[in-house]
């Protein structure tokens, strides 16, 4: 999909579903999640590296506008890339579809903290430099790790 980096697949498993066969709003908060992670885990390292490095990232804010229902079986794409990131701050950017169709749309806002007094901390330089690769189409063997 034009425009976002990276695709997560997500079937709508019958635990995830109403009476009526549909899915729960609150879902989609968590296919987010899971392509956030993925996301993390193909260009940054790892959720778990930045972790090792000191730093949890915080969810301070996050929005999903609905705009098809996600039933029972439905094989779904979550398109996500990062839409913001400056000091401590970084925001990711969601599109869920189902075929060439966009059920919902959305985004959560973090923070990066240190691990251990959870004061703001800024986006460690590796982290902010292998996003920006990927926003930038650079390569995977260019793209920064932490040392």
């Amino acid at each position: 999909m034009a425009g976002f980096d990276f695709t997560a697949a997500i079937r709508v498993r019958f635990h995830d579903t109403d009476a009526q066969g549909i899915a729960h709003n609150s879902n989609y908060l968590v296919w987010f999640e899971v392509a956030r992670v993925e996301y993390l885990e193909r260009y940054a390292g790892g959720y778990q590296t930045l972790r090792d490095q000191g730093y949890e990232s915080l969810v301070l804010e996050s929005y999903v506008r609905f705009l098809q229902p996600a039933r029972f079986d439905d094989r779904l794409l979550v398109h996500t890339y990062v839409a913001e990131m400056r000091g401590a701050r970084w925001r990711f950017d969601y599109r869920i579809t189902r075929g060439e169709e966009t059920i919902a749309e959305g985004w959560t806002m973090h923070a990066t903290v240190d691990a251990e007094t959870f004061r703001p901390t800024r986006n460690p330089a590796w982290l902010v430099e292998s996003i920006l690769s990927v926003q930038s189409g650079a390569p995977p063997s260019s793209r920064s790790s932490p040392s």
